[in-house]
């Protein structure tokens, strides 16, 4: 008994969840899986903490927890080799291959709000901000269909996903930092949206490089991809999101206020502000009795130019 409490428990999750096909997983790349889900639980655990200690900044934590959130239940499903699916390879090398379409589930969820944690920043139009998760999700849907493809028309979807990553690189690095008055409370944000949106767009570049060894050519072996993978998720996961809260806990409440994640509203809609009460009867008086009284039926004054 003593000894099984001092030396760990072995790894039996492909025991239980055995692999299928010639090119899977193996224990070392499940034993790297399960050490990623300990990633993204702690990383989880420490903003939920962070989230509730703080009063200035804890609107800016509730999309960090959702993306922990999704990526933890998704290396949880990958780690136990669960949420894939097998097809047979374009190559002959491995005949079939394991395709893991929980991966993609968690990108779809995760990317677009990625993205928006930075777009929250600026007066971008909303139907631009629309257009850049749009083609986030046109990217994801398109890494899936490919991967499920096995004849070589999965290189065509590979192609369609980089013209969505491209639309995105372009309104990131392109257009937005660069337009008038883009940013909210002034160009103060503009060197760390800057900062963000260039590591997310080389962070993002090296997705389909993985993606282009593994699910596309099947040149490197799905343990490769796991790790490949998994060090693109920890440095686009917790790694950003940690430093994302860092960097607004700089500004003043006011500041941040002035986000989309602190406002009301987007600032299409001007609220107007009440005259105040006081100047009520001098702005009466100054009328000369041009103002009509206001009627005794309780329905509201009609105010006259």
């Amino acid at each position: 008994m003593a000894i099984h409490l001092v030396y760990p428990r072995d790894n039996d999750a492909l025991d239980t969840n055995p692999p299928a096909g010639d090119a899977h997983i193996t224990t070392h790349a499940s034993d790297w899986l399960w050490a990623v889900f300990a990633i993204m639980l702690i990383s989880w655990l420490i903003i939920l903490g962070w989230t509730y200690s703080t009063r200035k900044t804890r609107v800016f934590h509730y999309i960090p927890l959702i993306v922990l959130s999704v990526a933890t239940v998704a290396y949880f499903a990958m780690a136990s080799d669960l949420g894939w699916t097998l097809i047979r390879s374009e190559f002959d090398s491995h005949p079939t291959r394991q395709i893991w379409y929980v991966r993609y589930i968690q990108w779809f969820i995760n990317a677009p709000l990625l993205l928006f944690a930075m777009l929250s920043f600026t007066h971008a139009a909303t139907a631009q901000i629309l257009t850049i998760l749009f083609f986030s999700w046109f990217l994801v849907v398109n890494g899936l269909i490919g991967a499920l493809v096995a004849s070589s028309y999965k290189w065509a979807f590979f192609v369609f996903g980089l013209f969505g990553l491209f639309f995105i690189w372009i309104q990131l690095l392109g257009v937005i930092p660069w337009q008038s008055n883009i940013f909210r409370q002034g160009e103060h944000f503009k060197p760390g949206f800057f900062i963000g949106a260039a590591y997310i767009s080389f962070m993002w570049m090296l997705y389909p490089i993985c993606w282009g060894l593994s699910e596309g050519s099947n040149t490197i072996s799905p343990t490769s991809e796991m790790v490949f993978y998994g060090i693109l998720d920890i440095l686009s996961g917790p790694v950003f999101l940690f430093g994302f809260i860092v960097y607004v806990m700089q500004f003043d409440e006011q500041q941040l206020g002035e986000t989309a994640f602190g406002g009301t509203n987007r600032g299409e809609v001007v609220q107007q502000q009440k005259p105040p009460s006081g100047n009520a009867g001098g702005n009466a008086g100054a009328a000369g009795g041009d103002a009509a009284p206001a009627p005794t039926t309780g329905q509201p004054a009609l105010q006259t130019a």
